[in-house]
């Protein structure tokens, strides 16, 4: 299991909020790249980079900062928020992405995400399945969807998507712990999918419990940034991997 820090966006800020909340909100680093190359130091080979301003909005906004952290580390950048069109996915992939993940276009427009990993592959292309209260939450959180967490996976298992990132949005920044039932569970229901586990992370402990299952990664950010993991930590984590 491999540890891929976060990096949300507001403003071109790296920032966190609390359950999805945007009046939660608090800036970490007024500069993302530097974030980015601090990560890189320790080792890290990944990055979540989420757009919160794009997913409000549902168009990038926060493109300059995706071009930055590209062009100047050699991290692989899973990008998401706001990408909501052909454009869209043009534009982040030409700007450095090498991943895009999809959550509220997979619901809200199907036929254009089915039609995404046809063109650039499952590799490419990463499904956001986050979940509140039993449902597939959309729009940076910001509306729960009809779609149980099951019946949505199997829809694009159907469509050959390989990666999906799932999390808790009622454990996101709130450093209690994962939903270690969840993951348990997704891994043996689900054993196709690169499952990469997200929200609740609170300590080293934590990545060691989910490191017993089968899954893909987990991502890790407010811990992270309230010290409670260290860089030394995740440095140790990875070399041992």
């Amino acid at each position: 299991m491999i540890i891929i820090p976060a990096i949300d966006l507001i403003e071109g800020k790296a920032v966190r909020l609390t359950k999805g909340d945007y009046q939660q909100k608090k800036i970490y680093n007024e500069d993302p790249l530097e974030v980015a190359k601090m990560f890189e130091g320790a080792g890290i080979k990944r990055l979540h980079l989420v757009d919160l301003d794009g997913a409000k909005q549902k168009k990038i906004v926060n493109l300059n900062i995706l071009e930055r952290i590209a062009t100047q580390t050699a991290l692989q950048i899973d990008f998401g928020g706001g990408v909501q069109s052909d454009g869209d996915i043009e534009l982040a992939f030409n700007s450095g992405a090498n991943q895009v993940t999809g959550g509220s276009i997979a619901v809200k427009n199907p036929e254009l995400f089915e039609k995404w990993i046809e063109r650039y592959g499952p590799e490419k292309i990463i499904l956001g399945a986050d979940v509140l209260n039993g449902k597939i939450a959309i729009s940076g959180w910001q509306e729960d969807s009809s779609w149980e967490l099951g019946a949505f996976l199997n829809k694009y298992i159907a469509k050959s998507i390989k990666y999906v990132i799932s999390t808790d949005v009622s454990k996101d920044g709130v450093l209690e712990g994962p939903s270690i039932d969840l993951y348990a569970d997704m891994s043996i229901e689900f054993p196709r999918l690169e499952i990469i586990a997200s929200g609740g992370v609170a300590s080293m402990k934590d990545i060691f419990e989910l490191d017993q299952f089968p899954l893909h990664g987990v991502i890790v950010g407010k811990a992270i940034y309230e010290n409670r993991i260290s860089l030394k930590e995740i440095e140790k984590f990875v070399s041992r991997s």
